[in-house]
């Protein structure tokens, strides 16, 4: 994570969340029975280290911590980088020690938290990067694992990325199939605008037609949906810096630079959070 990252996460909801997902991933891998460990004996002590197999940016560290409590009191971890730095192949990134069969119990929930959180986080920052000399800021959306939408925000963030809504209830998008059951651009801004001020209404756009209605009818906040690059740099030239204009649809690590040239404000990326590469993460425990 950038130094001058700063995550603006709500606490509460973060901790909520991170409640929510570890007591969920317990539940669904141990039941009240690790039937493996059971067979071992009942009292050893034991250290383990976590070990991660290629360069990434840690991310994931709040949900470990919670999961081992949750699983032992007693178990302590050490963290030798801190969440979001970035981490060469082969380090060592914590150390685990207390009940050898507590600690196996915890594993793998704890590293399957890692290797998606950190996955997240390592996109982000790799594309984020990649345009980090132009205007555009890299945003997230709601093609989220289901139950881990805070999480992967939250990594989105880590990652030096920006959070789009969080979901239904916190932002009005007016998208292709709210317009669809209107009629037109116009009419549903001027119904949506009865009901909430323009500044809180981002509405999706398909062609140049649609954005100059929107534009026309004072719209602030405009997400350009599958433009062409060309029809993109247009919109930029017309808008004139009345709105903030957003690109999205089909944009990735190859192309992301291209749209970042057409100086739109945001780009929406859903393979942040979507396309998942998991992070290669290890454990291995010894007898103390």
């Amino acid at each position: 994570m950038n130094k001058n990252t700063k995550l603006t996460f709500n606490k509460a909801l973060l901790e909520a969340a991170i409640k929510i997902n570890v007591s969920a991933a317990i539940n669904e891998d141990l039941k009240n029975i690790d039937k493996t460990s059971d067979i071992l004996p009942t009292k050893t002590i034991g250290v383990a280290k976590i070990q991660v197999k290629q360069a990434a940016i840690l991310c994931g560290s709040p949900w470990v911590n919670y999961c081992f409590n949750q699983i032992d009191k007693n178990i302590q971890i050490i963290w030798h980088f801190k969440e979001g730095a970035k981490i060469k192949n082969g380090s060592e990134i914590c150390t685990i020690s207390g009940n050898y069969n507590r600690i196996l119990m915890g594993e793998r929930i704890a590293i399957n938290f890692l290797q998606t959180l950190s996955g997240t986080a390592s996109t982000s920052s790799l594309m984020n990067l990649k345009i980090k000399r132009y205007k555009a800021k890299l945003f997230d959306t709601r093609k989220t694992i289901p139950g881990l939408r805070v999480a992967q925000k939250y990594a989105v963030q880590v990652g030096g990325a920006f959070n789009q809504r969080f979901g239904l209830y916190d932002k009005v998008l007016i998208k292709e199939n709210h317009i669809k059951s209107i009629g037109g651009v116009s009419q549903i801004l001027n119904i949506a605008k009865k009901k909430y001020s323009l500044k809180n209404i981002q509405i999706e756009v398909e062609n140049l037609k649609e954005f100059k209605e929107a534009i026309d009818l004072g719209a602030t906040n405009i997400l350009l949906d599958n433009f062409s690059l060309k029809d993109l740099t247009k919109a930029v030239q017309i808008n004139k810096k009345k709105a903030v204009l957003e690109a999205s649809g089909d944009i990735g690590i190859n192309n992301i630079i291209d749209f970042a040239k057409t100086k739109v404000d945001r780009i929406s990326v859903g393979a942040l959070t979507k396309n998942i590469k998991a992070v290669d993460f290890s454990m291995s425990i010894r007898v103390k």
